[in-house]
């Protein structure tokens, strides 16, 4: 896949109307601090158009961005971290749930979890609520340069058991920093687009 053409086309906020697009979605979900920006900034081959910052939180918005005039980035806001009130984390969450629920052309939803660490019950509720709305959830296990790679399928597995994955559900290992597992999203990406198989 090579990404030519990428713009930040739509934002919306908690009260914003979902725009109805008629191009496929890819959404991208995960915890505040899950490196949601830095994975999404890898695939589009930009270093900051998705924006990323050292204060989780920070995404409160829906962001579609258009790829190639193909298919929309939709980059959902993060969820679970401490310092937001309760009240503010209950809307990201209706919104999130609004978004799953209401999106025509959404095609995939991937969930961003640290693999460092055993998914927490907000991963775990993420992943429920991804299955509910009828979706088949790609995992991506992010920070793999911040392991050993000794370590990689103790963690991978950790990362199935405690989500409840099937087999054959794909879980993407990934690094920002070395962009290793990149080709295996893209391929992903590939064979849900329209063309493929036309």
């Amino acid at each position: 896949m090579v990404i030519r053409q990428v713009e930040l086309e739509k934002v919306c906020g908690v009260t914003s109307k979902l725009p109805v697009n008629t191009l496929p979605e890819f959404a991208f979900s995960g915890k505040s601090n899950v490196g949601k920006s830095s994975l999404i900034n890898a695939l589009m081959n930009r270093k900051s158009l998705a924006r990323t910052s050292s204060q989780p939180g920070k995404t409160q918005t829906i962001n579609y961005y258009n790829i190639n005039r193909q298919m929309y980035f939709v980059d959902l806001p993060g969820y679970g971290y401490a310092k937001v009130p309760e009240s503010e984390k209950a809307r990201w969450g209706k919104m999130i749930e609004r978004y799953l629920r209401t999106s025509g052309q959404l095609r995939q939803v991937f969930l961003l979890v640290d693999i460092r660490h055993e998914p927490n019950k907000n991963d775990v509720q993420m992943f429920q609520w991804i299955l509910s709305a009828g979706y088949e959830p790609a995992v991506i296990a992010t920070k793999l340069d911040k392991i050993k790679k000794s370590q990689r399928e103790k963690q991978l597995e950790l990362i199935r058991s405690t989500l409840g994955m099937r087999p054959e559900e794909p879980l993407i290992p990934f690094s920002a920093e070395t962009k290793e597992g990149r080709e295996e999203i893209y391929s992903l990406l590939e064979t849900l687009l329209p063309e493929a198989g036309a």
